[in-house]
């Protein structure tokens, strides 16, 4: 280093500069050609796949399909008032009416049993009685028609 007098000269403290650069940079990037890579690793690619194009035009995607018509239920009126029933049933499980209700004065042992009755009797009916009038309005068609 050229020194005048007891200063050094601005080349001097450039040159320094650059000499620190240079020993705190990190090592510049190696940089990989496909030929570098061993045969058995090198995926399947013809010479132009690794290029991205950038230059085509973005085609739109296409518009998603339809949704299914909602319109038409998927259960039978059928089907579902047998759920329904099902449903009732398990709620009246959960949450059972109490067995013997406040007796009030003057009630008969006969009005109570129908009391208790009733809401049974009643599920029976709904369940049984359709069946039970389409089996004999067909018997009494076929006897009046004489299909017998």
């Amino acid at each position: 280093m050229a020194e005048t007098g007891s200063e050094t000269t601005m080349e001097d403290i450039l040159a320094s500069i650059k000499k620190i650069i240079a020993e705190d940079a990190p090592p510049a990037p190696r940089s990989f050609s496909r030929e570098a890579i061993p045969e058995s690793v090198r995926p399947r690619l013809s010479p132009r796949d690794d290029i991205l194009d950038l230059t085509g035009a973005l085609e739109p995607e296409p518009a998603p399909e339809p949704a299914m018509n909602t319109a038409e239920p998927i259960l039978s009126e059928a089907a579902q008032q047998a759920s329904r029933q099902a449903l009732d049933a398990l709620s009246d499980a959960a949450n059972p009416t109490p067995a013997i209700a406040p007796v009030a004065q003057g009630v008969t042992v006969e009005q109570l049993a129908s009391d208790l009755l009733r809401p049974m009797l009643k599920d029976w009916l709904d369940s049984h009685l359709p069946q039970i009038v389409e089996r004999l309005v067909a018997q009494e068609v076929a006897r009046i028609s004489g299909r017998s």
